[in-house]
């Protein structure tokens, strides 16, 4: 598991991009459980894993964001959470070591509740559902735990908790998505998520999704400056903003512009680039060429 702060030592590192946008084209429907397919469909979930880890990816992400109790009780799998996340992880481990210095990220994604006051889910709950998702991203042999996609730093810092306990010496990555006049639903701001969670023990912080590069630039610039000595910054784009073309949303962002935004995001001291929402292989290929 040092070998992924040894990595992140010696150079600018490329992370995957869209598992979602992927599984969809390969027929996922609305409502689904992207989850499910992690044992029903394994053989498509390392297909495209497999095509990211070519295209250069090198930390690759299990296809388990809803994976707490919580999101899959939406489609009845509550009693399937163990199974299902170290299934993911299994399929994703596979995939890594056909690569060598390919690292799988255990992917939590939130908890789709309303923390206290906001709502219900106190802390300790919150850590509870997380728990039982780590164990079971352990247990299928990730080597790092990338909570994403939060809006709320005590959400963040609840499954951070949780993992320093179930998983002691596991590397954690924490993201949040800054899309709401650069700030998440919740009001932080990138600066203050920086220095939040390395107070908290996270050493590599970042931003995912959002409205674009363009946004993503002045996230990663505010990032960068309220970084403290140690911590290891992140940056997964979305492939523009979507639009609506013959009924479908699409992603207009190209593998082009995500190359030069590697550049960009290198130049400024980001350690890991990726890619989220609309991204494919072909954006990944871009990004992992511009950064060499």
């Amino acid at each position: 598991m040092s070998d992924l702060f040894a990595a992140l030592a010696s150079a600018t590192l490329t992370s995957d991009g869209a598992m979602g946008t992927m599984l969809q084209e390969r027929g996922l429907t609305d409502g689904g459980a992207p989850e499910l397919w992690n044992v029903e469909h394994a053989d498509v979930v390392e297909s495209i894993l497999e095509e990211y880890a070519a295209a250069g990816a090198q930390l690759i992400t299990t296809n388990t964001f809803g994976g707490t109790r919580a999101r899959l009780q939406m489609h009845g799998l509550e009693d399937r959470v163990h199974e299902l996340n170290k299934a993911g992880a299994e399929v994703a481990r596979r995939v890594a070591d056909r690569h060598p210095g390919t690292f799988v990220m255990g992917d939590i994604g939130p908890s789709g509740e309303l923390m206290e006051p906001m709502g219900s889910l106190t802390v300790d709950d919150a850590k509870a559902l997380f728990a039982e998702q780590i164990k079971g991203l352990v247990d299928g042999g990730v080597d790092a735990l990338l909570i994403e996609t939060m809006s709320d730093l005590s959400e963040v810092e609840a499954a951070a908790s949780a993992a320093s306990e179930v998983a002691p010496g596991v590397p954690v990555i924490a993201t949040m998505s800054f899309d709401t006049n650069l700030r998440t639903m919740m009001g932080v701001k990138p600066g203050v998520a920086v220095k939040t969670l390395s107070a908290a023990g996270v050493r590599i912080i970042g931003a995912n999704c959002g409205r674009g590069t363009d946004e993503m630039l002045v996230i990663a610039k505010e990032m960068a400056e309220a970084r403290p000595e140690g911590v290891y910054l992140v940056t997964q784009s979305n492939a523009g903003l979507p639009k609506l073309v013959d009924g479908e949303f699409v992603y207009t962002g190209t593998p082009e512009e995500m190359g030069t935004f590697a550049v960009q995001m290198r130049d400024l001291g980001i350690n890991i680039v990726g890619s989220c929402c609309g991204s494919t292989p072909a954006h990944t290929r871009a990004i992992r060429e511009a950064l060499a």
